[in-house]
């Protein structure tokens, strides 16, 4: 009996033993330290923001280190692609920031480079015209970040000495826009807007506030046959050669005549809000609508996008429930983490409970005491889905090519687009 007895004393002591060698090892493992690395650019906005995520998420998670790495949009892409088209992911980080652009183009020429997001993240809550730019096949990759929803950016003192108003802006028609921005140009001697070279930007806001793009639902380019595209490039060249919207060679030349007075409003994506903004001395002139419309579209609507970057999850990564975990806790599900960026970088969000945040209830006395970040989270709401496709840029390229053949009138704009069409199809071995 004493046998048996101090037989099973000795299994229970072992098994109790075990337990807590187990219940140790697995606290250890918790606590272990773990870091995840990240791809990124710009100090000021998407590095600021991303340090700033890390501080609210290492309050629960101390172990964790979040370690950002400068790297040039320019840079990560060519990163990107020379390491997955080697074989060596082994060299990226876990998490990278890809501009919104690029990711249907990635998205397919690496299918095994990301992790989809669905389950992970809690998708329902971001703005939705953000998360078709990162779906293949019914899988989500992004988790949307920066918002590029576009506005129409007003100086209220020009229209005024015109005679005309803020509102008379809001929820209009390009034609309309047009037709106000002869009166602004016959009583002020200012143009309406300004762009730059053969930048397509205005025309892929025009096409995407009516739901539609440069390629049809197989991928094929569609431009030549495209209506909506004719309408917007025959709207844009009639505003060039009446003097309503003014061409300058560049950015900075572009961004010069915001500032200093030599247009009276600026439509783009809602990032603008800081460049306008540096110009203290027009503190209160400004004002925000939304985006003009084009006329006789049934697709058109007053809202728009343009620009934007998602963070990614990279398939190689080693710790990638940490880095879901870190996304989901700050960029897909904290109010606080919004209010802070705002203030400093101007990163206005696409997760829609943003909006609760006290710094987007916040009057803007720089734009008159307008709520704008209420009004801009809003329209983030109702911009039109659009695929930009594998090859988006170089269609952009193929009409952005054409644009002065057609306001110096040297070429129709059936013509012009014909030969776009052909030179796109070439690329992509049609």
């Amino acid at each position: 009996m004493k046998k048996i007895i101090i037989k099973v004393a000795v299994l229970c002591t072992f098994a109790l033993s075990f337990v807590l060698t187990s219940c140790e090892k697995k606290s250890s493992a918790a606590d272990s330290a773990v870091t995840i690395t990240v791809w990124c650019w710009d100090q000021t906005f998407n590095i600021y923001a991303m340090n700033e995520a890390a501080k609210i998420y290492n309050r629960d998670n101390p172990n964790v280190t979040i370690n950002v790495v400068e790297t040039p949009w320019d840079d990560l892409q060519q990163k990107l692609v020379t390491s997955l088209s080697a074989n060596q992911a082994n060299t990226l980080p876990d998490i990278i920031l890809m501009q919104d652009n690029a990711l249907q183009k990635n998205l397919t020429n690496y299918p095994n480079a990301f992790l989809p997001v669905n389950g992970k993240i809690d998708l329902s809550q971001f703005a939705q015209y953000k998360l078709g730019y990162g779906e293949v096949d019914g899988k989500n990759y992004s988790v949307p970040f920066d918002n590029g929803v576009t506005c129409t950016f007003l100086r209220r003192d020009i229209l005024e000495s015109a005679g005309l108003r803020v509102e008379d802006f809001n929820n209009i028609t390009w034609d309309r826009f047009y037709e106000l921005g002869k009166i602004v140009k016959e009583k002020t001697g200012v143009a309406m807007i300004s762009y730059f070279g053969n930048e397509t930007d205005i025309i892929m806001i025009m096409l995407q506030s009516a739901g539609t793009w440069l390629f049809d639902s197989d991928g094929k380019p569609l431009l030549a046959n495209n209506d909506v595209l004719k309408k917007a490039l025959d709207i844009y060249a009639k505003m060039i050669q009446d003097g309503v919207c003014l061409i300058v060679p560049d950015w900075n030349a572009y961004i010069a005549t915001i500032n200093n007075g030599t247009t009276a409003s600026a439509i783009n994506g809602c990032w603008l809000v800081g460049s306008i903004s540096a110009a203290k001395d027009q503190s209160g002139k400004w004002a925000v609508v939304n985006t003009p419309k084009l006329s006789n579209v049934a697709t058109a609507t007053n809202y728009s996008s343009n620009g934007g970057s998602s963070w990614m999850v990279m398939a190689n990564s080693k710790n990638p429930d940490t880095a879901m975990d870190f996304l989901n806790k700050t960029f897909a599900g904290s109010i606080e983490f919004y209010n802070t960026i705002l203030p400093s970088s101007g990163a206005i969000a696409t997760w829609e409970p943003a909006a609760q945040a006290e710094a987007y209830n916040q009057p803007n006395e720089f734009f008159g005491g307008q709520k704008i970040y209420i009004d801009i989270v809003e329209y983030a709401k109702h911009v039109p889905q659009v695929k930009y496709g594998i090859f988006n840029y170089e269609a952009r390229n193929a009409v952005g090519m054409k644009i002065n053949d057609i306001v110096n009138g040297t070429s129709t704009i059936d013509v012009a687009l014909a030969e776009a069409q052909k030179n796109i199809e070439f690329m992509m071995g049609y």
